[in-house]
């Protein structure tokens, strides 16, 4: 009965660590989370985590603190995995003692499981069943699956991740850092180029996608943060929203088709997020009526053409509310730097001035 017990759990684990590299690195579509033991470690490591750094570390060491967890995590995860098939097959193995020569104790089991798994086959310990000859030739194969999938899995996490950060970086030279979609119409009315805003907006629109993508697929890569002060994905993510939203509700321009697309996406992206990781709903705009009125005095000084002040104001609350709420439960959730709008904001420090432009040189951008 112990054997069968031993072999019972040792079958499950097996069975329960490929279903969780399975649904995290091969299933290319969002896995529910509560199923898999890697999500409900990475969310309550990451729990602690920031639990520690905000309450333990200075804030000039802070982001530094938080962004070795992403790389700690992903290691953890690639040696959680192995050691829990090693432990899998090492309860068979000692339900199965007796058809190893000689007979191991339990240490010994996972020993040759360890062995096994990963093809290192020493000979000090030698199967001598079909049953043990078949589970250890079993648990080569899958040291070899492992291997060869987690390389693939290392691959997409840190192209997806470059990727990611290459937009949003560039962002940051248009948009400022900390990102601001005030900023972001304030710099191009600035200089006079409201086709690329246009254009920005355009190539957001497959940044979005791809991070939505590829972060509910690999959930480990929401953790990875910015190596450039003061900005974040989600930042950049809540400037293209708050844009687009200006640029709806706020601007007169006739055309806004590409500023609605941004929005509709954007809001699909938080909504999945949101829901995804329990971050919660609601309707609140997240930003007080005098936040709105010094943007839209910003706006005004930088040549913008607008609607109506209170007009403006009210189509701008309705459209903000209906992502604001899961949007600053991102901020809050991943620790982002601070942003305008976005995240704690009494914490916002500048990393560089917003462009002022020379109405006579027309182009040329000077520091405030």
């Amino acid at each position: 009965m112990a054997a069968a017990l031993l072999a019972f759990a040792g079958t499950f684990i097996v069975i329960g660590t490929f279903s969780d590299v399975f649904q995290s690195v091969i299933v290319p579509r969002p896995a529910r989370w509560r199923l898999r033991a890697s999500a409900l470690l990475s969310r309550w490591f990451w729990k602690g985590w920031r639990w520690v750094g905000h309450r333990t570390i200075p804030n000039e060491m802070r982001e530094d603190f938080l962004g070795t967890f992403a790389p700690g995590l992903l290691i953890f995860l690639l040696l959680f995995w192995v050691a829990s098939l090693i432990a899998g097959y090492g309860l068979i193995f000692f339900a199965l003692r007796t058809h190893l020569k000689p007979v191991p104790d339990f240490s010994g089991a996972m020993y040759f499981a360890g062995t096994s798994l990963l093809t290192i086959g020493f000979g000090d310990i030698v199967p001598v069943s079909p049953a043990t000859r078949l589970l250890s030739v079993a648990a080569g194969a899958s040291g070899f699956g492992i291997v060869a999938i987690l390389t693939t899995f290392l691959f997409a996490i840190f192209g997806a991740y470059h990727t990611r950060e290459a937009f949003v970086v560039a962002l940051s030279n248009r948009a400022g850092a900390p990102p601001s979609g005030v900023e972001l119409v304030e710099i191009h009315s600035n200089l006079r180029n409201i086709d690329g805003l246009i254009a920005t907006l355009h190539e957001s629109q497959a940044w979005i996608a791809a991070v939505l993508e590829t972060h509910l697929a690999y959930p480990v890569l929401t953790y990875f943060r910015s190596t450039h002060d003061a900005i974040s994905w989600v930042g950049t993510l809540g400037a293209l929203l708050d844009a687009s939203t200006i640029a709806i509700t706020t601007i007169n321009v006739p055309n806004k088709a590409e500023a609605i697309f941004v929005n509709r996406l954007g809001r699909h992206f938080v909504r999945d997020f949101g829901h995804y990781f329990r971050l919660g709903e609601g309707v609140e705009v997240g930003i007080e009526r005098s936040e709105f009125d010094l943007a839209y005095e910003r706006l005004a000084l930088a040549g913008v053409p607008l609607i109506e002040r209170d007009k403006a104001w009210r189509h701008f609350a309705e459209v903000r509310a209906t992502y604001a709420s899961e949007l600053n439960a991102m901020a809050q959730y991943w620790r982002i730097p601070p942003a305008q709008w976005v995240g704690d904001r009494s914490l916002i420090g500048r990393h560089h001035p917003p462009l002022k432009v020379s109405r006579d040189l027309g182009r040329v951008p000077v520091s405030r």
